[in-house]
């Protein structure tokens, strides 16, 4: 499968990488894909290919959005809603305030809705499913501890897309839980203040969350 990430950060470089490493072929899209820090990214990955949004878009059969939250609409405008429709989306993104935290805790943009709701609403035919945005990106490819596999909370309208997202997260090293439809990001998007304020508070960013049953 081709997978076409949206955003060339620390998020999108380190799942590219896992994707790589799974045997996926990627293209990693960027507002500008001949900066340093791209052209690194895919020196040091074989096989890696980078490129715009538009064309890491196109290239895509499932897509990753891994954009900060301030500039997602205009990144996934960038890469042409035609190229988003009928596609599954890993949403990682988090509607964090550009504001400092408040005693470790960050602010969000959104009140009574998601940003995934607002994604899924202006791309209808694309297949959202939340995932990867509830811990750092230093965890999202082969978690270890030694109390077993943490858990990723996901959630989307798309029963088929769930499925094909909970065997990406299997090869990535979680155990899945699925929190149902597109409205339960309300409460996952969240999670990633929770996971950050021991960190901002202790400078502890090893952790990831665990559903007991």
């Amino acid at each position: 499968m081709k997978i076409g990430i949206i955003g060339s950060g620390e998020v999108g470089q380190t799942l590219g990488t896992g994707f790589l490493t799974e045997g996926f072929e990627v293209k990693l899209g960027s507002r500008n894909p001949l900066k340093d820090v791209v052209k690194k990214w895919e020196t040091e990955n074989p096989g890696a290919k980078t490129g715009t949004f538009e064309e890491a878009a196109e290239f895509g059969e499932l897509l990753i959005l891994a954009i900060v939250a301030h500039s997602v609409f205009q990144a996934v405008e960038a890469a042409g809603l035609k190229n988003l429709e009928s596609k599954i989306i890993i949403d990682v993104t988090n509607p964090i305030a550009p504001a400092p935290p408040e005693k470790g805790v960050l602010k969000l943009t959104t009140s009574d809705r998601s940003i995934m709701e607002d994604l899924q609403k202006l791309v209808p035919k694309a297949k959202f499913v939340k995932a990867f945005n509830s811990v750092g990106s230093n965890l999202m490819y082969k978690p270890s501890f030694k109390e077993g596999k943490p858990t990723m909370f996901i959630c989307g309208n798309d029963e088929s897309a769930k499925k094909q997202v909970t065997r990406i997260l299997d090869l990535f090293g979680w155990e899945t839980e699925d929190m149902g439809f597109a409205e339960s990001a309300r409460a996952i998007e969240p999670l990633s203040i929770l996971w950050c304020i021991p960190g901002f508070l202790r400078n502890q960013w090893t952790h990831a969350f665990k559903l007991l049953k």
